[in-house]
């Protein structure tokens, strides 16, 4: 889990430093805490703990504070951790000087998920090709296992260099 959240976008990495590591350095670099995470992270509970080519998995719980008017979990929760565990999937498969960005997501809640329930959201690459790349996600609960919402992705990826 990153040792700290950017606070400022001072903090953040400029562009140099993301184009100079492949995606997997750039995420692996953020779990180890030589990079700073994202403020999201901070802001709605949840970080990356583990990456390897193609797979990313989040870890988090949604808290109070992301509840909805009818006292559950808003579902934006839910897309905002999906989001970001498949779009870090995609991420792990870009070569140094290649960025993506998400061009749609889909999300499915499976059941309501208790407050500050312990979860786990995998991300996992399907296609990484050479201006789209597709994953799909899991949102599981770390104690029980059981599945609480589904998503996919399409991501547009991009090489800033080659404009």
């Amino acid at each position: 889990m990153p040792s700290h959240h950017a606070t400022s976008l001072d903090e953040l990495p400029d562009m140099t430093a993301i184009l100079a590591r492949s995606g997997l350095e750039f995420i692996e670099d953020m779990i180890a805490g030589r990079l700073p995470g994202p403020p999201i992270g901070a802001t709605l509970g949840f970080s990356p703990i583990e990456a390897t080519r193609g797979h990313v998995v989040f870890e988090g719980a949604a808290r109070f504070d992301v509840t909805n008017p009818m006292r559950g979990v808003h579902g934006g929760w839910y897309g905002a951790i999906l989001d970001s565990c498949m779009g870090c999937a995609v991420m792990t498969a870009l070569e140094r000087g290649e960025t993506y960005t998400t061009l749609e997501y889909k999300v499915n809640i499976i059941r309501a998920l208790p407050l500050e329930m312990p979860v786990e959201a995998i991300g996992t690459l399907e296609h990484k090709g050479r201006s789209t790349a597709v994953a799909r996600g899991e949102l599981r609960g770390r104690t029980d296992g059981r599945l609480y919402a589904t998503g996919t992705t399409t991501c547009l990826v991009m090489r800033p260099d080659s404009a």
